[in-house]
């Protein structure tokens, strides 16, 4: 899979895995549901950083995969990506073995994508966390909340 390049168009955002929306409007907040580390090719990453499953480096990956969903969700309600203003926050949710602590650095991979496209602007208030499972075994869930101006 070649690596996404700045300038390089985003991918087209997944549809909900259920009944709940991409995103959801409050006056200048858009709130961005959780998404996945979707492969171009179709079908997603997945497994479990840490104890022999995915290690640090195919979790970064992963997680930019997964924030390049994020800002394909960005543009799809706002149309286009100068209107967002700042990323708020950003909570990270990685799948990982007993006794993984790096959380912080496989969620990097998202911020390091946000950063690049929004550039400061990319860059908030965030959590990252280990959990035991994710939806059908994906390796990251990321959710978002930005601020965005009026058109």
């Amino acid at each position: 899979m070649a690596a996404w390049q700045l300038g390089d168009p985003l991918p087209a955002p997944r549809p909900p895995q259920g009944n709940y929306v991409p995103a959801v409007r409050a006056g200048d907040l858009l709130f961005l549901s959780g998404a996945g580390p979707a492969l171009p090719e179709g079908g997603w990453v997945l497994g479990k950083i840490g104890s022999g499953g995915l290690d640090l480096a195919e979790a970064r990956a992963a997680a930019r995969l997964t924030g390049l969903q994020l800002l394909a969700a960005m543009q799809a309600e706002l149309g286009e990506l100068d209107r967002v203003e700042r990323v708020v926050k950003v909570f990270g949710m990685v799948n990982c073995a007993p006794g993984f602590t790096a959380t912080p650095q496989v969620i990097d991979g998202c911020s390091d994508v946000l950063v690049e496209v929004l550039g400061d602007r990319g860059r908030g208030a965030r959590s990252a966390v280990g959990l035991a499972e994710l939806p059908i075994g994906i390796a990251v869930e990321i959710e978002a909340v930005v601020q965005v101006r009026a058109r």
